[in-house]
């Protein structure tokens, strides 16, 4: 979201996808052509529609703007930079679970780190309840696929009605259980399988080495990158490679330490 150099969109959107289809498969893949190519696409057409900027004219569009050569190279990079993002945050998700997340801000922000791993931890137990409540409405012929309009209507207030008590009893068992085990004591301690170790200190090393690389380029101005009124980017040399070498191994890093660790659980089983 912060660099907009093509070179660094284009290593940012790889990895993310790499990394996605390395933790999710088959599913990565499918929700990268369904989902994010075409809204890729319809980003890199929407901005040349709207946003008429730029020198270089290629046409003319039949309502009298112009198309710009500008214009369209903004918009794939907008493309790739929404598409990065999404991809990223998806990686998230699947790395970063609730107790990872207490275990991370658990003393610094309890209160909200408690908040933000119960709504994460809600959410699909909430779909796989709407889930379970639908097909056994279903199995007496009340589920929202039955019936007329005014049927159906009534059967989706039945089906809402029932979550929103379960939601309600949910949230009450969830206080007794905590205030049951003590949550809010001075002193109280917290469980957790987690520990600092040496590999977290070297990966620590190596985000802070490639991150500060990347921050001291940014702020020298060697990755700026300029699309109006023309195309403009930094000269390219030695130093801008090295800045585009670390962003690749900073975006590449979560990848790499997966693999690594992949390898080695293969050698110690086969073993």
């Amino acid at each position: 979201m912060v660099f907009n150099h093509p070179v660094c969109l284009a290593v940012s959107l790889a990895c993310a996808l790499t990394y996605s289809i390395y933790l999710n498969g088959k599913k990565a893949v499918r929700f990268s052509l369904i989902y994010m190519l075409p809204m890729m696409v319809f980003a890199a057409l929407l901005n040349p529609a709207f946003n008429h900027e730029g020198a270089t004219i290629l046409d003319y569009l039949p309502d009298g703007n112009p198309l710009t050569l500008e214009s369209i190279i903004y918009g794939m990079a907008a493309a790739a930079m929404l598409a990065a993002v999404i991809t990223w945050f998806s990686c998230f998700n699947e790395v970063i679970t609730s107790d990872k997340f207490v275990y991370l801000f658990g003393r610094i922000i309890p209160a909200l780190s408690l908040i933000f791993a119960m709504s994460l931890r809600f959410v699909p137990r909430f779909k796989s309840q709407v889930k379970a409540v639908s097909n056994a409405q279903k199995c007496v012929a009340r589920d929202v696929a039955s019936g007329n309009i005014i049927q159906k209507a009534r059967h989706g207030m039945r089906i809402l009605s029932i979550m929103t008590t379960w939601v309600l009893e949910n949230a009450i068992e969830c206080a007794d259980s905590m205030k049951s085990r003590g949550y809010g004591l001075p002193k109280r301690t917290a469980f957790s399988i987690y520990k600092f170790e040496k590999r977290d200190k070297i990966s620590v090393i190596l985000i802070l080495l490639f991150g500060g690389t990347v921050i001291a380029g940014a702020v020298s101005g060697k990755l700026d990158f300029i699309f109006y009124p023309v195309i403009k980017g930094g000269d390219f040399n030695i130093y801008q490679t090295v800045l585009f070498a670390a962003y690749f191994a900073l975006c590449a890093l979560p990848v790499f330490i997966n693999a690594k660790e992949d390898l080695k659980w293969k050698i110690l089983s086969s073993q």
